[in-house]
């Protein structure tokens, strides 16, 4: 159904974290600290293509030429302003990345997303990009994100979600099938109002406690 360039997280800790944050009666802290957790074992599989180099290290036994990372710029970008809820678990496995924020509004007579705020490191266009967003419904959003930084000069682009709507990546998969997405599960369908069904209700205001 989704090409290769789809990763569904087929892990125990992800489906049972994911489980906890859609009950509607996990509190607005346990909320916000599962959004981080489910974010930072995304991350560990969104990194994992990360190049290596070696450097010489003094162990307490001997002195080993070992692994480590090759010094690639990285830069997190989470779409105001529900992924600000992710960015969190991903410094914490990546805490050298610089983060980039873009907002968008939504036309209420198009429904097209619209930026109106984008602040991004002076180098993004060399950096590895993750856009990162708790839900992928219709795609929309995230398309014009990846679509902001590729005007940008961005080559290398992931986007990271914990919940998608088969549709999203269907649209994502159409309009950039260069980017790979990383989601934490595919849910059934979007309901007539473009919500993700089972899905985990808006993220935004239960990561912020807004409703």
């Amino acid at each position: 159904m989704f090409s290769e360039k789809v990763h569904v997280m087929n892990h125990p800790l992800v489906a049972h974290k994911l489980t906890i944050l859609r009950d509607k009666n996990t509190s607005v802290k346990d909320f916000r600290e599962l959004v981080s957790e489910i974010g930072m074992l995304i991350t560990y599989e969104a990194t994992r293509d990360l190049p290596l180099t070696t450097k010489v290290v003094e162990t307490p036994l001997c002195k080993a030429e070992l692994p480590t990372l090759a010094g690639k710029k990285f830069a997190v970008v989470p779409i105001l302003r529900a992924g600000l809820g992710l960015v969190d678990g991903v410094l914490r496995m990546v805490p050298s990345a610089r983060v980039g924020h873009i907002g968008m509004f939504r036309d209420e007579e198009t429904l097209e997303p619209h930026v109106y705020f984008c602040k991004m490191p002076k180098d993004v266009a060399d950096r590895d990009i993750i856009i990162v967003d708790p839900m992928l419904a219709t795609g929309g959003s995230a398309d014009a994100a990846i679509t902001e930084m590729k005007k940008r000069g961005c080559h290398n682009i992931k986007l990271m979600v914990l919940v998608a709507a088969p549709e999203g990546i269907e649209h994502l998969q159409k309009v950039h099938p260069d980017v790979d997405i990383y989601v934490g599960a595919v849910d059934d369908h979007l309901n007539e109002h473009g919500y993700i069904v089972p899905g985990l209700g808006d993220a935004g205001d239960r990561i912020f406690g807004t409703k």
